[in-house]
């Protein structure tokens, strides 16, 4: 990095690494439970990491935490805003709440992004149905 570099050196970076590594593989395994509190404790030290808000995210929409899988998912967009994957489960949550004006606009953003999302598609058919 030398002597002029303007981040500073994070300390605990070599074992959030490890951290994020494990916790990806918890997830990976379905080891549901086990990667939500690895990742929570990740998310602790580096909660600007866009994967682990998205992954954690995920892991309580399997669960059916629909609100706490989107303040996750609002996280992880106000570091990627133009995530598709992120914009979709988010819709889908909002869905499952029942909140379809929510779940249109994700829709709506993402259908700006992904014009040709079937994905997308198919949802703004059910929610307008």
């Amino acid at each position: 990095m030398g002597l002029f570099s303007r981040t500073p050196k994070d300390p605990n970076k070599k074992k959030n690494v490890e951290k994020f590594k494990e916790f990806q593989k918890l997830a990976k395994e379905k080891k549901y439970d086990e990667a939500l509190k690895s990742g929570t404790e990740y998310l602790r030290m580096a909660p600007n990491n866009h994967d682990a808000q998205f992954t954690v995210g995920g892991i309580y929409y399997l669960k059916k935490k629909y609100k706490t899988a989107i303040s996750h998912f609002d996280k992880a967009l106000e570091i990627g805003s133009y995530d598709v994957d992120v914009l979709l489960l988010k819709a889908y949550c909002h869905q499952k709440l029942g909140e379809n004006k929510r779940a249109i606009q994700c829709c709506e953003k993402i259908q700006e992004i992904d014009p040709k999302n079937k994905a997308v598609s198919e949802l703004l058919s059910q929610l307008n149905s």
